[in-house]
């Protein structure tokens, strides 16, 4: 009897001891892209959710959702604050309300290349400028959370753009800084959602617009809607997109999954980084099989932008909080040192 008894009580612990260590383990998080299912980038976002789940062995448990389907697209940075989301990859841009500087690690006009920008946020203080930009919210990033994205077309344009002059009072969709330098050259600049850029082209309210990698562009079939395809990385040398986590969240979770985490999503930025890179390389030519002349911008524009950028950021500098002009010049002098290599 006391033998059973004894059975009895060891397979009771055992069920309390596993039932403890479930509620122990198994966490769950919904994280959010930005972009419709079809856009690349919540493509790579879906397959991290899920690789996050399978390498933790289930005990975190990441939920992927669409952008727009939780709270409205751009906005998942509240949520994640909110604890609505406990991850969200996103633009940084998408956040210029909440912290001006965000701007400046985003797509924008000077900024650093790819690979360079991705180094400057790895291993020479990115990340940790940005969590101190967001001092104050419940939201934090982390080295290997961003992928920088190839450079962007310059513009897709009706009009042949050689000088700088060809600018002036061109009707150019653009979004963020990118388009406030337009802007200071002559443009038109006008603010018009990604998915009503087509047709804004077909009724002619716009010439020219910027919109994203060639990979992407070819997928959105801008080929039937502009003649030329401009290529400069001079407006928007990477298009970066990151990687945020709920802080309180994140500090529950135990070390070795927040290891794999990092670790997971440092793996798929460089793989998304690559892999439109080599999209891109194939929708070159599939722009100019469709009949669009593909050329780079004359130096003279390349210059011009340059200088106008630079004014931009230098007259930011002083009148925003001290973090813009620590960000700026963070991002300016790695620039500088890694061009002194070349």
């Amino acid at each position: 009897m006391k033998t059973r008894k004894f059975a009895v009580l060891l397979v009771l612990m055992l069920v309390a001891i596993t039932l403890a260590m479930g509620q122990q383990t198994k966490i769950v998080w919904k994280s959010s892209g930005h972009g419709p299912a079809s856009d690349p980038s919540q493509i790579f976002h879906d397959e991290v959710c899920k690789a996050i789940t399978k390498a933790t062995g289930g005990r975190l448990e990441v939920k992927p959702f669409v952008g727009g389907s939780i709270v409205p697209a751009y906005k998942e940075l509240d949520a994640v604050n909110d604890n609505v989301l406990q991850m969200a990859y996103t633009c940084p841009m998408y956040n210029l309300d909440k912290w001006p500087a965000a701007g400046l690690i985003s797509s924008r006009p000077g900024s650093l290349a790819g690979e360079v920008l991705r180094t400057w946020f790895d291993y020479a203080g990115g990340a940790d400028l940005m969590n101190k930009m967001m001092a104050g919210y419940n939201v934090m990033t982390f080295p290997g959370a961003l992928s920088p994205l190839p450079e962007e077309v310059f513009l897709h344009s009706k009009v042949k753009i050689t000088k700088v002059s060809d600018l002036k009072g061109l009707k150019i969709r653009a979004m963020g800084d990118g388009g406030e330098v337009l802007k200071k050259l002559g443009a038109s600049v006008l603010i018009i959602n990604g998915g009503d850029v087509y047709e804004s082209m077909q009724r002619n309210v716009i010439d020219a617009f910027e919109y994203s990698t060639l990979a992407s562009d070819w997928n959105m079939h801008f080929n039937e809607v502009a003649k030329y395809v401009i290529l400069s990385p001079i407006r928007a040398p990477s298009d970066p997109q990151v990687f945020f986590v709920n802080k309180s969240a994140w500090d529950k979770l135990p070390d070795d999954i927040k290891v794999i985490v990092q670790e997971v999503i440092s793996s798929y930025t460089e793989k998304q980084h690559e892999y439109l890179i080599a999209e891109s390389i194939k929708a070159l030519q599939k722009f100019k099989d469709a009949g669009c002349e593909v050329y780079h911008l004359p130096k003279e524009v390349e210059d011009a932008v340059a200088k106008a950028a630079d004014e931009f950021y230098t007259e930011k500098s002083k009148k925003e909080s001290p973090i813009f002009a620590e960000i700026y010049n963070s991002m300016k002098s790695f620039g500088e040192a890694y061009n002194s290599m070349k």
